[in-house]
């Protein structure tokens, strides 16, 4: 959406600060927002929005000043035109392994000169008036984050940071957790170690680095590496904790 500025910020080199939101609800989005947080990430491969819930929780966040990001299913080029058709400020893709899978997500994200997206100016991406800078606006402010989730991504890094056009390379510690033998175990030696040493190269190419954290304490210490990007838990878990808190602290 024309005015968004998360892009420009991580850009300028600042930190950004968002969560996940697999509840398919627009509050869930506005309430992340005006808690504080600078973006949301709409989470349509592990939860069940759809293209016109997507396009309300993109509203939500926006109403409040913050940026809506979403995870699409699959790196597919129909996948990522839909959500930023609809007014995402940004996509992040799953699964990218290899620099041909990242130069796919590139042209499906970004217009001529960058990319090959398909043009159809009038949706809520271009205010439903497009304009003769749309294609250049979306470029300069739409987030490419693509998710490098496990060992053969890693084993491909320098090629897939070689590609041109992407904004964020975003590491998922989960999966790659599972990909390195130790499931769910994200503070392992061997998740770290990988995941600092893919750090390190994307820094040496002037690359964003983005990451997922469990907790604040975990958030700090990525922020203290260099991370730019970082995604602070999920909006299901952080509701039940809540609630449970408040539910047992009540005798019944």
């Amino acid at each position: 959406m024309p005015g968004n500025s998360l892009r420009e910020r991580i850009v300028d080199g600042d930190a950004v600060l968002g969560t996940f939101q697999i509840v398919n609800s627009m509050m869930v989005s506005e309430i992340a927002t005006v808690a504080g947080f600078d973006f949301v990430v709409i989470d349509q491969e592990h939860g069940p929005a759809t293209a016109q819930s997507t396009m309300r929780a993109c509203a939500g966040a926006q109403s409040q000043g913050g940026s809506a990001v979403v995870r699409v299913r699959e790196n597919a080029p129909g996948e990522i035109q839909r959500a930023l058709d609809v007014g995402a400020d940004g996509v992040q893709v799953p699964q990218v392994e290899t620099a041909d899978d990242a130069q796919r997500a590139v042209n499906a994200a970004k217009f001529h000169p960058v990319g090959e997206r398909g043009l159809s100016p009038y949706g809520r991406a271009g205010t439903y008036e497009g304009g003769p800078e749309f294609e250049s606006t979306q470029n300069e402010e739409t987030v490419l984050a693509l998710q490098v989730e496990g060992v053969k991504a890693v084993e491909n890094i320098d090629s897939i940071l070689d590609v041109d056009g992407i904004d964020v390379l975003f590491l998922g510690p989960y999966d790659l957790s599972q990909s390195l033998g130790v499931p769910g175990d994200v503070q392992h030696d061997d998740v770290v170690e990988t995941m600092r040493s893919v750090v390190r190269k994307a820094k040496d190419s002037g690359t964003v680095v983005g990451t997922y954290a469990d907790t604040p304490t975990q958030a700090g210490k990525w922020l203290e590496t260099g991370v730019q990007y970082v995604t602070l838990a999920e909006d299901a878990p952080v509701l039940r904790d809540a609630f449970a808190e408040l539910a047992g602290a009540v005798e019944r």
